[in-house]
Order: C-alpha cells, then structure tokens, then sequence
C-alpha cells in the first residue's frame, strides 16, 4: 500500500520592505543633501575667501575652505547640519510660549490655515449647493468662480490687507481670507460634481416617493458627494496652507499680523547684505552721504 506524499511548493522570495521602499527613498535624500552641501559650498565659498583675505590668512587648504565655509555664521546658504541645529534649538530648546519658537509662529501659521480651510471648505459647499439647485445660479455664478482662480493671488493678497487694514480688521483675519479665497475653489467644483453624480433613476425613485429638494439633498445627493468632498478638501487644504503663507509675506501695519513662520519682519533681520539680499523695509537711507544706511537695526 502505497501513500501519496503531499509536495508543498517552495515559497517564492519577493523583495523586501527595505529594498522595495526605504532604500528608494533614502538614495533620494542622500542625493538631495549631497547638492545641497555642494551648493552651500559653491555660494558660500566667496564670502570665505574675503574673510580669509581680510584676515591676511594666505596658506589655507582646500579642506580647510570647505570646512569654514560650511560653518559660517552668517552664511549665503546654510547648510545641512546648521538648519537642523536651528531647528532643533528653535522647537524643543526654546520654549514653546516664546515669540523665538518655531512652534509659537507655526501655532499662528495653522490656525489661519484652519480658519481659512474651515470658512473656503463651507463657502464652497454653500455654492455648490446653490449651483445645484438653481441654473441661474449656476449659469452667473459657475464662470466667476473660474475666473476668480485666474488671478494671482500675489496681486491679490496686498489689496485684501491694505483694504482690511483700513477699516480696523487686523491680525488673523486677513490671513484667514486669503487662505479662504484659495480654498474654496475646489471645494466647490468638487462639489458641484459630487452633487450631480447620482444617478437619473435614484433621482426619479425620490420624486417619484414625493421627496422634496432638502429631502433628496439630504438623503441622496450628500451622501453620493462625500468621496468628491474629501478629495477636494485634500487640494484646499494645501491651497489654504499657501494663502496663509502669502499673507504672512505680505507685511501689514499691525504687530500681530508679522507673526507667524514667514512674517516679513523675520526676513528682514535675516538680511545680510545688498549684495545678497534687498535691504529690509523697516530700514531706511540716512540723510547723511557718509553712511548708506543709518545705524541700528530692526
């Protein structure tokens, strides 16, 4: 009596976590760090050999130019290692309460962020809806909601600040707008498109029980929109990030508008030079010939 003898087949190797995902992205990294030591040399390495003229010091190495040119005080562009001891100074060393921590300015940074994404996110469901539900609205407002995207919102965000500015409204709330008037535009194509998606026949099934238009929105055309609404508040998440940024860069009269993680006043004390950099705003020529600028900083 014979027994038959079950073979199992031998399991097939497949590539592993490491090399099918980390390796990838480590190559990248180690690739971009690399151009970036390259590139602090390249730029940093003129200012270096006038310090070195400067202080009569003749007889330096290649090795020693690299080495000081990548530990500058005041660098064209800083290295690896030198933004990353910033960082590290400026998020856990330094307390998060204060105006010199990077959390302190990306607390004020998100919440214009938020601001504007929460009030874009229900001003484009607000529109949607009404373009839905009405196809004059949908004939005269559809357009300008396209064409408001064509317009650059560097032109934009300086007017919107000067007009608030003028009327008393400072601070959050123009950020907030700007990152608003970004957001909304995807929300509300989105939309538009999700409210729209059900089909005829789920559409003749509520008339046909007598459901009225809230019914049929609330029971029907909402539900089939969410997979389009979360998609769109993917891009006007993004988008809000941006506005909130530009409004940061563009400078207004009130204190707590230059706040934030790109506020002009921040760039401007990080101004070298005119050879590298324009001269700030808060600068101004002194009357004197002598003297470019006058002493004093911001």
């Amino acid at each position: 009596m014979t027994t038959a003898l079950s073979v199992k087949p031998a399991p097939v190797a497949t590539p592993g976590w490491v090399s099918n995902h980390l390796l990838p992205v480590a190559v990248v990294v180690a690739a971009i760090i690399a151009l970036w030591y390259a590139g602090a040399v390249v730029l940093n390495a003129p200012q270096q050999r006038d310090a070195f003229a400067r202080a009569k010091v003749s007889d330096y190495t290649t090795v020693d130019l690299v080495r000081e040119t990548l530990n500058q005080k005041r660098p064209v562009m800083p290295s690896p290692h030198q933004v990353a001891a910033e960082f590290w100074k400026a998020t856990v060393l330094t307390k998060p309460t204060s105006k010199q921590s990077l959390i302190y300015h990306g607390w004020i940074t998100l919440s214009s962020t938020l601001l504007g994404f929460a009030a874009g996110t229900l001003f484009g469901i607000g529109l949607a809806v009404a373009i839905v539900h009405s196809r004059v609205m949908d004939k005269s407002l559809m357009p300008w909601i396209i064409a408001s995207q064509t317009i650059p919102i560097l032109a934009i965000a300086p007017m919107i600040i000067v007009v608030l500015n003028a009327v008393g409204i400072t601070g959050l709330l123009p950020k907030a707008l700007i990152s608003m008037y970004l957001s909304f535009f995807p929300v509300a194509v989105g939309m538009v498109k999700g409210l729209r998606s059900p089909d005829v026949i789920n559409l003749d099934l509520m008339r046909t029980w007598s459901a009225t238009k809230g019914q049929m929105l609330l029971k029907l055309r909402l539900p089939s929109s969410v997979p389009f609404l979360f998609t769109s508040m993917k891009v006007g998440i993004a988008a809000s990030l941006v506005g909130a940024i530009v409004g940061e860069l563009r400078r207004a009269s009130s204190p707590a508008s230059a706040r934030g993680c790109f506020p002009a006043p921040t760039m401007a004390r990080r101004c070298r030079s005119g050879r590298h950099w324009s001269p700030p705003r808060c600068w101004r020529p002194s009357s004197s010939r002598s003297s470019r600028w006058p002493s004093g900083s911001c």
